[in-house]
């Protein structure tokens, strides 16, 4: 088989196709055909050796991928031969309950080999039966950014209809938020650089736009739409650069959900503001199987389609990479097998 591997040294110049040989399924396992990959920033970094310090190499990227299951090893009860399915980010380690450090330990595409091969060996419990109305694509935009929306809104922020939320950026997480948000009977506040990609936003159910471009100080915004109040969450993508404005936006006993640095890893956060604001903030990293499930059953009654922006042949990583490095992309960057 031919699989995606950073070889020798991190950097975008050291991943390359090479050959490795075909898996066999082993007991409790199964060999999956992938059809789709996804992107996540964590990709990106991972490539560049900056994520956590940088994985043992050599090593296969992308935390996220779909395909069908082509072997089936003895003792897998779960899945048969021909099932699609979804790769889960923590693969068979975080199953239920609360994050733990062994539960955290399989990530895929890091430390674990991931998603960007042909032929994927993995436990039975690694995958997950796949919605049989999304594309491939879709289905593969699942296991991180959706799931860290999901949980985010539901299992930590806990919010319900007519809550405020605000979410930044039109990337895959901000993007599955704004579905969720809108299936919850939340009213939305979404922030961008950019007026086109508001309105496509605004035309998937966000009530109010700020380009923070033009407004760097959104946090006025955000206090204006809610008379004063604050939002009951903030899905807090930014980092070093968001991060003030969020505690500014944020209501009283609300929820800073903190999931990512696109902006930068460190900021000096004034300790008497969050004790006057009484706001949870909380980093999260995905989430588990049992979240992944009632994610699904929510996506599936509500048809939430999985917004994917570009699509490229699998062995183009190196340009999917640099697009989502760019910022260009509205929702999900796609591999093709």
């Amino acid at each position: 088989m031919r699989v995606l591997e950073i070889n020798g040294a991190y950097g975008l110049d050291n991943l390359k196709v090479v050959e490795r040989p075909d898996p066999t399924a082993g007991a409790g396992e199964v060999v999956v055909r992938m059809r789709a990959v996804t992107l996540n920033f964590r990709d990106l970094l991972t490539t560049a050796g900056t994520y956590g310090g940088g994985f043992k190499l050599p090593l296969v990227p992308f935390s996220c991928g779909s395909g069908v299951v082509e072997q089936v090893g003895p003792g897998v009860t779960t899945l048969k031969v021909g099932d699609r399915v979804s790769s889960l980010f923590f693969s068979d380690t975080w199953i239920g309950g609360p994050p733990t450090p062994q539960r955290l330990s399989g990530s895929m595409g890091g430390p674990r080999d991931g998603c960007g091969q042909e032929l994927l060996k993995i436990s039975e419990h690694g995958v997950i039966k796949a919605p049989d109305y999304m594309t491939d694509e879709q289905v593969a935009s699942l296991p991180c950014a959706a799931l860290t929306a999901w949980r985010a809104l539901v299992v930590d922020g806990g919010v319900k209809a007519g809550d405020v939320v605000v979410l930044q950026g039109t990337g895959g997480v901000s993007i599955f938020a704004l579905q969720f948000a809108k299936a919850l009977g939340c009213e939305i506040i979404i922030t961008s650089s950019s007026d086109e990609k508001l309105e496509r936003a605004k035309a998937l159910g966000a009530h109010h736009l700020v380009n923070y471009a033009k407004t760097p100080e959104w946090s006025a915004e955000v206090r204006r739409i809610t008379k004063g109040r604050g939002a009951d969450l903030i899905v807090e993508v930014g980092g070093a650069k968001t991060l003030m404005e969020s505690l500014k936006s944020v209501r009283q006993n609300g929820h800073v959900a903190i999931i990512g640095v696109l902006s930068g890893v460190a900021e000096p956060i004034p300790i008497p503001m969050l004790i006057w604001t009484n706001a949870r903030v909380q980093g999260l990293s995905v989430g588990s199987r049992d979240n992944f499930e009632d994610m699904l059953r929510a996506m599936e009654l509500h048809k939430i389609s999985p917004v994917i922006d570009k699509v490229f042949p699998w062995t183009e990583a190196r340009a999917a990479l640099e697009t989502m490095q760019s910022g260009s992309h509205f929702g999900k960057i796609a591999l093709k097998f």
